[in-house]
């Protein structure tokens, strides 16, 4: 057994304890913050994503992770994956089985991808270094008839260099459970979704129960496949929401029409083309097309979800105008650098550590900010 096969949960609360001391030590350093709440994980089987390189032992496929040992790098040959969900765990031997006795399926092959959800939907990807024909695809479905045994809903694709083989979808539905409600997402391959289902729905319950009596209207930027802004158009108005990845903007599409949402819109935009039309320095057809007149929003709560970078200068100033920010964070440097900015008109009134990634230096961050009423 290694680490990635087998987990020591005893010291699961001491790491996350340590850990949220010391991103709360770095986020308070000149800045006045309050107690934050802590919302853990499970302590295994919370990954619903996962993806392993794949070694041919003779005619065998073997697991592999791989590590830095000082400046060489080492392979760790894995049968199993603690941290992953246990659809992940169930479909890992018998894939390694099945493909190890499949030449056609074993030549070439260097990657495998999972991705479950934990209203029980898997979809898992084969990658080659190979163009996939015919007899690749027949091999295929026969495996694909094997893994939906015993009732699985599972799916294949295959890939390899501009090349995209689908058995029969390339996505999931997930349902998360918030405030007792159950929420439908529609989840694609190879884009973004939140890894850890159970934390993603504890976020999504924490910030839809702080925004209940804000009123108004919300903006949010970086919505992806619409996790947040569906959840949260319960508690206001109108919803505009932007994203700039095309397939989010679809699932979200998708989603608005599953969860019977009727005042939300999602525009395909970044968050800085977002900043240069609410500042009227450009126009766009796309708020055309979508039928958007941003002055018809009142928006007073914005909602941002930045990738590691943070926000940009001008984001930063843009969201400043609001009076109430709801900013959810994975990286904690480049969060304290925007709260440098925003408590300069903001305070910050609410504070939450999300454990996305156990066991690891990361954790996730929502913080709240408001804006006195005589300053909006």
């Amino acid at each position: 057994m290694n680490k990635y096969e087998e987990i020591d949960t005893s010291t699961y609360h001491s790491e996350l304890m340590a850990k949220t001391d010391r991103v709360r030590a770095m986020l308070t350093e000149g800045l006045e913050l309050p107690e934050a709440e802590i919302f853990c994980s499970k302590p295994i089987n919370y990954r619903m994503r996962a993806e392993f390189n794949i070694f041919r032992d003779g005619p065998n496929i073997r697991y592999f992770m791989v590590e830095k040992d000082g400046k060489e790098k080492k392979r760790v040959f894995i049968t199993k994956f603690a941290p992953a969900s246990k659809l992940i765990n169930y479909f890992m031997p018998i894939l390694a089985n099945y493909i190890s006795c499949n030449s056609v399926l074993a030549e070439k092959l260097f990657d495998i991808d999972f991705l479950t959800t934990l209203s029980g939907e898997s979809l898992i990807t084969l990658t080659y270094h190979k163009k996939l024909d015919e007899s690749w695809t027949q091999e295929a479905r026969n495996l694909l008839s094997v893994l939906r045994q015993d009732g699985h809903t599972v799916n294949l694709i295959g890939r390899s260099h501009k090349q995209k083989i689908l058995l029969d979808c390339d996505y999931v539905w997930e349902k998360l459970e918030v405030n007792g409600k159950t929420y439908h997402y529609q989840q694609v391959d190879n884009s973004f979704t939140q890894p850890n289902a159970g934390i993603s729905a504890q976020m999504l319950a924490y910030v839809q129960n702080n925004t209940k009596d804000l009123g108004g209207d919300l903006l949010e930027l970086y919505c992806g496949n619409g996790n947040f802004s569906i959840a949260l158009s319960q508690n206001f108005n109108q919803v505009l929401a932007t994203e700039i990845s095309k397939s989010s903007v679809n699932s979200a599409q998708l989603n608005i029409e599953a969860n019977k949402v009727n005042n939300l819109k999602i525009l395909r935009l970044s968050a800085e083309e977002f900043t240069s039309a609410i500042n009227g320095e450009r126009e766009f057809n796309r708020l055309k097309q979508a039928n958007v007149d941003l002055k018809s929003y009142k928006c007073e709560t914005i909602l941002v979800d930045p990738p590691r970078a943070g926000l940009d200068d001008g984001t930063c100033k843009m969201i400043s105008a609001y009076r109430n920010i709801i900013y959810v964070s994975c990286n904690p440097e480049t969060l304290k650098t925007n709260l440098n900015f925003l408590t300069q008109t903001h305070k910050v009134t609410k504070l939450a550590f999300f454990d996305q990634f156990p066991y690891t230096p990361h954790v996730e961050t929502v913080v709240l900010l408001s804006r006195e009423k005589q300053n909006g």
